[in-house]
């Protein structure tokens, strides 16, 4: 193992908080492999890379020689996580749950070791409970302690319901870490609630208290609104090696840091490098590529990655883009819709053909058919066609 001190660095690489440091460090000293958990619900299918953060970390604790739990809450997914909630969320079924679950395994081992990683499903020990267990679970926190949750306190001062079960969650993610006896849990930021709740939980009952780590929740691709499908600002890891080139090359420079630094595995000198390089006159657009290439190989090979700018859509018909692509940089004060980026950058005569086009399916960006709603992000550049002949590389700067 690398010592403490080494140990503690990497682990602090990007993470918002570790609680309790000094705890920690205690632990490292010990010399042995500790039990890292991390908990997902699998309430949808299909990860992302904002999903890939707390992965990454549990990558590297592996690397440090410790043991990874990557657990599964097939029971808790059928309560709902109300974490940022701000109603009921309706739950699954065990079926879906399962389902979704599969997917997941599937997907994560394009990071984690599958020989280094343990895959645990909490119903293994949650359906073992009686009645009269859940009543001693249940009494180990109270009413107003629950109601101290950020999202809980404003859904009961706005008078909006809040149901019995959702006050189970918390309780059974920290039973999660008792079963587990877990020594460092990690989890976002928005997790921070429930991850104090193991260590409150595994006091309880007898055991050490695990360490926390929690991760910030990574930005969309329109640097504002954390990643989420329903948003449409995420990068799915299961996308064409193509469609994820093209987002991550894409994505506004303000961005790059944040990206290299959650979801690289490159080393922060190597990191600091590029921001050396680019102070000094570099195209961002240059070291996007070199994160786009680490990302793509990561999830669909090297020999994809090698190939992945022609299947981005920065090619025409026949083959590369030609030399000749005409650049175009526009500035304004926000974010524009396709429709109007297109007409000032002069691809198309006015905002009615633009319209026309983008609803017959004749306008693409980044090779993809995109239609009225597409938003161009301030600071994302992209190549456009409008029709079959007007293309160029458009960016748009902020005024």
């Amino acid at each position: 193992m690398k010592s403490v001190e080494e140990q503690l660095a990497l682990i602090k690489r990007g993470a918002e908080e570790v609680l309790v440091e000094a705890e920690l460090v205690e632990k490292l000293k010990r010399g042995q492999p500790l039990r890292i958990k991390a908990g997902f619900d699998p309430t949808a299918p299909d990860l992302h890379l904002g999903h890939t953060v707390l992965i990454n970390k549990l990558r590297q604790f592996q690397e440090l020689g410790h043991q990874v739990i990557f657990l599964i809450g097939d029971f808790t997914g059928m309560i709902g996580d109300p974490s940022g909630k701000s109603a009921t969320r309706p739950p699954l079924t065990r079926e879906q749950v399962l389902e979704n679950a599969e997917t997941y395994k599937q997907q994560v081992f394009k990071i984690l070791d599958p020989a280094k990683t343990e895959v645990a499903f909490n119903s293994m020990w949650m359906d073992q409970l009686r009645p009269q267990d859940f009543i001693r679970l249940a009494s180990q926190y109270t009413v107003a302690r629950m109601l101290e949750r950020d999202d809980f306190d404003k859904r009961y001062k706005g008078s909006q319901p809040i149901a019995i079960h959702e006050f189970l969650y918390p309780l059974v993610q920290g039973y999660d870490s008792v079963a587990l006896r877990a020594d460092v849990e990690l989890g976002g930021t928005d997790q921070k609630f429930n991850l104090l709740m193991g260590r409150e939980l595994q006091r309880a009952y007898g055991q050490e208290s695990q360490c926390i780590v929690t991760m910030p929740l990574l930005e969309g691709l329109d640097g504002v609104k954390k990643m989420s499908k329903s948003l449409g600002n995420y990068i799915g890891i299961q996308e064409a090696p193509g469609v994820m080139y093209g987002k991550l090359v894409s994505m506004p420079d303000s961005l790059m840091w944040r990206y290299f630094e959650l979801l690289s595995f490159r080393s922060l000198e190597e990191i600091e490098q590029f921001k050396r390089d680019v102070a000094a006159g570099a195209n961002p657009r240059d070291i996007k590529i070199k994160l786009a290439e680490e990302l793509v190989a990561r999830f669909h090979g090297q020999e994809a990655a090698a190939t992945a700018h022609r299947a981005a859509g920065n090619r025409m018909k026949e083959g590369e883009l030609p030399d000749d692509l005409p650049e175009v940089e526009l500035q304004a004060e926000a974010d524009m819709p396709i429709a109007a980026v297109l007409n000032r950058a002069g691809l198309v005569k006015n905002s009615a053909v633009a319209r026309d086009l983008l609803n017959s399916g004749g306008v693409r960006v980044d090779g993809e058919v995109v239609g009225r709603e597409f938003m161009f992000v301030l600071g994302a550049e992209h190549v456009c066609q409008a029709g079959k002949k007007a293309f160029a590389r458009i960016r748009l700067n902020k005024q």
